[in-house]
């Protein structure tokens, strides 16, 4: 929104004061008094009224503007915060990805392993490991250490 007045601004306006104006007691039995001189007595308990009923509305009016204020606030924080989880999922899923991907290139290649040993083909030298599936994996393979006929027995 180009234009929109940053919520920081309206957090310091609020927090300040929730009372616009300071008026004690003297100050308003002050006003009392011209008003009963400039209105008259006749016209004061109307007048009176309606200044009640419009200083009702004002006041639902402003505490409708600073409800509609806090939950843009509350809406912008949790904006913030799905992005962040948004992101930590992300770089959950990918290193996750990563994990799975290596383990199925080491588990290829020692099945390959298994099968050319289950064939009958000669065993790699013990400095020799299988070659990885994948290329431009890099992940360096183990070989499995030869079983000794004391322990197959």
């Amino acid at each position: 929104m180009p234009g929109a007045v940053p919520a920081s601004f309206f957090r310091t306006v609020w927090s300040r004061s929730p009372h616009v104006f300071d008026v004690g007691f003297s100050e308003m039995l002050v006003v009392a008094v011209v008003a009963l001189i400039v209105i008259g007595p006749e016209r004061l308990p109307r007048v009176a009224r309606t200044m009640g009923h419009l200083f009702g509305r004002l006041q639902r009016y402003v505490n409708d503007v600073k409800a509609d204020i806090n939950r843009e606030m509350e809406l912008e924080e949790l904006r913030k915060f799905k992005s962040t989880v948004e992101d930590a999922a992300r770089g959950f899923e990918s290193t996750v990805q990563g994990e799975v991907s290596k383990t199925e290139t080491e588990l290829e290649g020692l099945t390959k392993f298994e099968d050319a040993a289950a064939t009958g083909a000669p065993r790699p030298a013990s400095g020799d490991t299988p070659s990885p599936s994948r290329e431009g994996d890099g992940a360096a393979q183990t070989e499995a250490p030869p079983r000794s006929e004391k322990s197959a027995a």
